[in-house]
């Protein structure tokens, strides 16, 4: 009834049959009724009353409901948030083989929350997680290596968790497997394969994995068509590199026409969330007039902005222009 299979899918009816045998103490039944008041399915939304029963299931031994309260301490759903209870009950559960505790209990080690900060063990646990195949702490245990937090620095041990995480469709990992690709890190540097996981990560509507292709396609294979079209489905999210980006290829006329007024118009897109290029590109095009009068009023207060975020040619355009002054 919980499922719907075989029969009609029915929580009420779930909650009746899970309610007496959870009173003769079966911990399965226990757990379930938990997460019914958890979610609130066929019952009101109560998390006092889903932490009640995943406290009972939990004390019997169920891994995975040692893991609900660590996650409902964890998020204080029900109870008072306290980190070191969540941290507690997940290395309960992850001792007992849970996986997403293992990976619960790495992440805690990994911030230093509910417990001292301690990369090394993060690993470990990560580790434990990972060999019994959840994609979540394989990409979190490729990114250990890959940084060198808690294990040595390892690009090919990183690729390879990458890859496992990457096969079972987690993004994150698919988006860091394009990125050891692109530079070589771990694997021969192949931009081809590099594209694929991209567009791997880019058709589930990822904007910075569809700023990559665009990057990838301006930069490597020269094809300014293609670029633009990328970073135009970037730009349409809101991603400031590929606003900026736009810009630059109407600035230098690259898979457009030339256009100082489109250049303009994506350069300020970017620059008002504070990208400090389209700052400076800002300032560069009222200093040559380009698109518009010439006013080095108003590109010295572009060029400052972009200053203020430790762009090294606006502090230049800046001495030059006072010193003209």
């Amino acid at each position: 009834y919980f499922r719907g299979l075989g029969v009609k899918l029915d929580y009420a009816k779930a909650r009746e049959l899970y309610e007496k045998a959870a009173a003769k103490g079966d911990s399965t039944a226990q757990n379930n009724l938990g997460s019914i008041y958890a979610k609130g399915l066929g019952v009101k939304q109560d998390y006092k009353k889903a932490v009640e029963w995943y406290e009972k299931a939990g004390a019997q031994g169920l891994a995975v409901a040692q893991h609900n309260v660590g996650s409902m301490y964890e998020s204080g759903l029900g109870v008072k948030q306290d980190y070191e209870k969540a941290a507690e009950r997940y290395n309960k559960a992850a001792l007992n083989g849970e996986a997403v505790a293992q990976n619960n209990l790495a992440h805690l080690y990994y911030m230093g929350v509910g417990v001292k900060q301690d990369y090394e063990k993060s690993a470990q646990w990560y580790q434990k997680a990972a060999v019994q195949g959840l994609a979540l702490a394989q990409s979190n245990l490729g990114a250990m290596y890959e940084n060198g937090l808690g294990v040595k620095r390892d690009y090919v041990k990183a690729v390879e968790w990458y890859e496992k995480a990457a096969a079972q469709d987690y993004t994150l990992a698919q988006a860091n497997l394009a990125y050891m690709y692109s530079e070589g890190l771990g694997v021969k540097q192949d931009y081809e394969k590099a594209l694929e996981w991209y567009q791997k990560v880019a058709v589930k509507g990822d904007a910075e994995a569809q700023y990559n292709i665009g990057y990838i396609y301006e930069t490597v294979k020269q094809d300014y068509v293609k670029a633009m079209e990328w970073y135009q489905k970037s730009a349409a999210q809101g991603f400031a590199a590929a606003q900026y980006n736009i810009g630059y290829l109407y600035y230098r006329g690259l898979g457009a026409k030339q256009d100082y007024a489109k250049t303009f118009e994506w350069f300020k897109k970017a620059a008002d969330q504070g990208d400090a290029d389209a700052q400076f590109g800002i300032g560069l095009l009222y200093h040559k007039g380009l698109g518009m009068p010439q006013d080095n009023e108003t590109a010295l207060e572009w060029f400052k902005k972009a200053a203020q975020q430790g762009h090294i040619h606006a502090r230049k355009q800046i001495k030059e222009l006072s010193a003209d002054n």
